[in-house]
């Protein structure tokens, strides 16, 4: 199964996976945000159809999928680590969680890789790793269902010279932050459930 394929879209289907913890965690002063709600609705109809929800690509994501085997080769010649590639792992005992590396580092560790359209925030990562904070949820998520203890956060852009064009920010596994998904993911499990059971008796009554 491959990233990005049929097999790995129905597999991450009705799932809170690494990509949508941000919108599960995301607030506001008066409580859950939309995209939290949205989220639920969302997963909601993907196990009532059991259908993953068409997904939009923009150009910044087609980048970022285009230069991401680059991103490893690169990632892999600096650190001398070589990065085994995996689709997708489930959650050994909460099956509706799953996530998607974009690689294994030996036996700890993980790496995460984005290439954004930005210059700047490739600057922002090299002068101090605001990428790792800004993808905080994907990565102790990633760390919390593979159970891996860190996370090299890399930021790769080939339009920077020699030297610049790779950002790495070593993440470490954050219990604490672990424990609060965790207790994020049942409890908008059971809400998903309450909605899949509410549509599925309109639909016996309609």
């Amino acid at each position: 199964m491959d990233q990005g394929s049929q097999e790995w879209l129905a597999a991450r289907a009705g799932k809170f996976t690494g990509s949508r913890f941000a919108d599960l965690m995301a607030v506001t002063r008066s409580g859950p945000s939309a995209s939290r709600a949205n989220l639920i609705t969302t997963l909601a109809i993907e196990r009532l159809t059991g259908e993953p929800e068409a997904t939009y690509q923009n150009d910044a994501m087609r980048r970022g999928q285009e230069l991401e085997p680059f991103a490893r080769g690169a990632y892999e010649a600096h650190t001398g680590e070589l990065v085994a590639q995996v689709a997708f792992v489930v959650h050994e005992t909460m099956p509706y969680v799953g996530v998607s590396p974009d690689g294994l580092v030996g036996g700890d560790g993980l790496v995460e890789i984005k290439c954004p359209a930005s210059l700047a925030k490739h600057v922002m990562a090299l002068r101090d790793g605001s990428h790792a904070d800004e993808y905080r949820w994907q990565i102790q998520g990633q760390l919390w269902v593979t159970g891996r203890k860190w996370c090299d956060a890399v930021s790769f852009d080939p339009r920077f010279p020699e030297g610049l064009q790779l950002a790495i920010h070593r993440v470490e596994r954050d219990e604490a932050a672990i424990a609060q998904l965790k207790e994020a993911c049942i409890r908008a499990h059971a809400e998903v459930n309450v909605l899949v059971d509410e549509l599925r008796h309109m639909q016996a009554a309609s």
